[in-house]
């Protein structure tokens, strides 16, 4: 079960102030009725996301990017949601409200992908939210028992479902909703270009037709919002260029202007761990250490 706590503030009771008068009092907060609003809000999820996107770096940042992506949602048994499921067929867009179980904290102002500035996390679409409930419109495909396959998913695998509400687009869609900061000339800022350096051309190709591993697309993904760290990527500085972190892998990037060029790759296990471990899922980073060797970097 899932418990969402908050605690809702007041003015102090009578008791507790002084008796003293005061000539100018400072604003107060307004009285919370208790019978209204609760500390706490119990939910039970109603089912699971099945998608293909494991962590949290490889999930889209938007729907849009999402297209043709396709999963499942799992509802579980013994609740009498087969019932609840009823006539959503007809229905070719659903919204899925979920939450975003990897997330542990929040933040009051985040740094949206490719915008200048940090801002007020309710004026993005950020996972480190107070409450983290998360929101998506998908495509339905069909529904099996309580198993729904559904289309253009960017939610994460694992993600525990809280409710399902059919897409109306005479009520849902605003077309003419403005969009904040979005709108602002230089905010959010185009995508950087991404390319590689003979060596990383040469090491992407020795994964690729060794050993069926494509990194490309995973780093150009990560690196086309640009080289600064936030919190769903993992970058530092080294020297003069930087380091980025997409799973197992790690690539050495220097950026100029509004183009990062990848200059070569690195396993993300340390030689112990290569020498060690016998799982046939490091042979690859061993023929890699084998072929390349090791940078220090």
């Amino acid at each position: 079960m899932l418990s969402l706590s908050f605690s809702a503030g007041g003015p102090a009771p009578p008791s507790a102030r002084a008796p003293t008068r005061v000539l100018h009092r400072a604003p107060q907060a307004p009285r919370v009725l208790f019978n209204t609003v609760t500390e706490s809000l119990n939910l039970r999820p109603i089912g699971v996301v099945h998608s293909p996107f494991k962590e949290r770096v490889d999930a889209p940042r938007q729907p849009v990017l999402a297209r043709g992506v396709q999963g499942t949602i799992e509802l579980f048994p013994g609740r009498n949601l087969e019932q609840a499921l009823e006539d959503i067929q007809g229905f070719n867009f659903i919204w899925v409200l979920f939450w975003f179980h990897l997330n542990t904290t929040w933040k009051p102002k985040v740094s949206p992908p490719r915008s200048g500035l940090r801002r007020g996390v309710f004026a993005t679409r950020s996972p480190y939210r107070p409450n983290p409930i998360g929101m998506s419109v998908v495509e339905l495909r069909k529904v099996e028992g309580l198993t729904l396959s559904v289309q253009n998913l960017d939610i994460l695998d694992g993600s525990p479902v809280l409710d399902l509400k059919p897409y109306i687009a005479y009520t849902d869609s605003v077309p003419d909703a403005s969009s904040g900061w979005l709108e602002a000339p230089s905010d959010p800022q185009p995508d950087y270009a991404v390319e590689f350096s003979p060596l990383a051309t040469e090491q992407l190709n020795f994964l690729s037709s060794g050993f069926s591993l494509e990194l490309a697309e995973r780093f150009v993904t990560v690196l086309r919002l640009g080289p600064e760290p936030q919190a769903f990527r993992r970058i530092r500085k080294d020297g003069s260029g930087y380091v980025v972190a997409v799973k197992d892998w790690r690539a050495r990037f220097v950026a100029s202007e509004r183009t990062i060029t990848v200059l070569e790759f690195q396993t993300g296990h340390r030689p112990q761990v290569l020498a060690t471990t016998d799982d046939p899922a490091l042979d690859a980073h061993r023929a890699f250490v084998t072929r390349f060797g090791r940078p220090a970097w």
